[in-house]
């Protein structure tokens, strides 16, 4: 049996790219950066990322991108700007590109509960 011990990792957000940010911040969710690491198991650590308000952005992919929800019912997409999700919430950016890093099964719901975004 292996014994998780789980390290704070203080990420500070201000003046790099989303993607390189978040591929960093799901190496350490996932593990990976431990000799230990197994894919079946959850042995990540915490992160605690700070001064989101300062992310760079490169191209037009404030004005460009769109992030979608769909409720499942016609006429349920719902569509919101980069831009305007920036302005509202930042950290909801960040959350889904991590999100979007993860392998989508069991133990992704957790990993993600150990972002810790100020």
């Amino acid at each position: 049996m292996i014994k998780i011990i789980r390290q704070v990792h203080k990420i500070d957000a201000s003046g790099q790219s989303v993607g390189r940010l978040a591929s960093r911040i799901a190496v350490i969710l996932r593990g990976k950066n431990k000799p230990e690491y197994n894919p079946s198991l959850d042995l990540g650590d915490i992160v605690e990322v700070s001064h989101l308000s300062s992310l760079k952005f490169t191209g037009k992919k404030l004005e460009q991108k769109h992030y979608h929800k769909y409720s499942g019912y016609p006429g349920g997409l719902k569509t919101v700007k980069m831009k305007n999700l920036m302005n509202d919430k930042p950290a909801e950016i960040l959350r889904r590109a991590v999100k979007q890093m993860l392998p989508a099964n069991k133990l992704r719901i957790n990993q993600l509960k150990r972002i810790i975004i100020k």
